[in-house]
């Protein structure tokens, strides 16, 4: 079997280790901080201890997992590694660091990949000898649940290193879908009219409640604002911030005032508890639950649209993506089937007209409308 490293070993990176530990693989974990180093082990066999103990994962296969999983100084040691994946802080220059690192001391023909969910992947791969061999492994929190990765390839990704990151990824149970190195690859991208049409509705007087209402009615496990309170609104904020500014200010992306307000007011959702919503549930389907279905899958049609004329991406790909990524009832695509093309249209156009100026163009129907 393949050896893995891992570097950062945090909620996510710890997570990933697990996921190819289970799937056989040996496993090298580092960290820049020794005591997360030295409790890295014991936290493992923690988050194993609820399988033993439900009877889904026998005490022997626990022990065989952990024995896969060795931690050990720095990348400087990670030479072994076929596949070497970093999950540490959103820096670029500190994944830079990383990367130099470990390509000081891999074979050349090892897969240099990073775990980032919001930086550019063709810019990592600045100043290294060999960019060939880097390319972006995202995947999604808890990492040894969530059953997608999207595997970024920026225009240098060799095709070798996307052959070996996605059989050893798939090898470890996970759909794994490729993509651009864009800003919010698939996933992060075609999610914010989710969040973004709830808000501007907020805005305009409707409750969270009311909105959560008619999403879950049509199927959807979390409401938005549900959504948001469960990840925290200062993360939403952030992400849409941070892809709002890498797509050039596009109002497509706008950071809605109720957003910031919330984050403000320091009720950030269960982490906190209170936020839009919780602890609350929706109330009783609205009167009108179809048309603010409508209205927020139309935004999250358009948006995929837009990702799919950019090319690098198929429609079977953004589906399955979606489903997988945020749990939702259907992807885009199959929305638009749902639909229909015609009422797509009208819905976005109706938009536009009642939308303030600054915001008209968040509307535009994207190619293939």
């Amino acid at each position: 079997m393949a050896t893995v490293a891992v570097i950062g070993l945090g909620t996510m990176g710890l997570g990933i280790a697990q996921t190819y530990a289970a799937a056989g693989f040996e496993v090298l974990a580092t960290d820049a901080h020794a005591p997360v180093r030295d409790t890295a082990a014991s936290r493992l066999a923690a988050a194993l201890a609820p399988r033993v103990e439900a009877g889904k994962m026998t005490p022997a296969a626990r022990d065989a997992l952990l024995s896969r999983f060795r931690v050990v100084n720095g990348p400087e040691v990670m030479g072994a590694a076929d596949l070497a994946i970093e999950a540490v802080v959103e820096r670029l220059d500190v994944k830079q660091h990383i990367f130099n690192a470990l390509e000081d001391v891999m074979r050349p023909d090892a897969v240099l990949a990073s775990n980032t969910s919001s930086l550019s992947v063709a810019r990592m791969a600045q100043g290294l000898r060999h960019p060939e061999r880097l390319i972006g492994l995202h995947f999604f929190n808890p990492a040894p649940v969530m059953k997608l990765v999207e595997l970024v390839a920026h225009p240098a990704s060799g095709p070798q290193a996307l052959h070996l990151a996605r059989q050893l990824t798939e090898a470890a149970g996970k759909t794994v879908i490729q993509c651009p190195d864009r800003p919010g690859f698939i996933v992060n991208r075609c999610a914010r009219p989710f969040y973004g049409e709830a808000l501007a509705l907020l805005e305009e007087g409707r409750s969270p409640g009311e909105i959560d209402a008619a999403m879950q009615g049509a199927g959807y496990r979390l409401g938005p604002f549900a959504l948001i309170d469960l990840v925290g609104a200062d993360i939403n904020l952030a992400a849409t911030e941070s892809l709002a500014a890498a797509m050039g200010g596009s109002p497509r992306y706008h950071v809605f005032e109720a957003l910031k307000v919330q984050v403000a007011s320091g009720n950030l959702g269960r982490k906190t508890g209170r936020g839009f919503l919780f602890p609350d549930s929706p109330g009783p389907l609205p009167d009108d639950a179809s048309s603010l279905v409508l209205r927020i899958e139309a935004t999250l049609i358009n948006e995929a649209l837009w990702l799919l004329s950019e090319g690098g991406i198929d429609e079977s790909g953004i589906d399955t993506a979606l489903k997988l990524g945020l749990n939702f009832p259907r992807g885009p695509f199959e929305m638009l089937s749902l639909h229909g093309a015609d009422s797509v249209r009208a819905t976005l156009a109706r938009l536009e007209t009642s939308a303030p100026p600054p915001l008209k163009i968040r509307y535009l129907a994207a190619p293939g409308l």
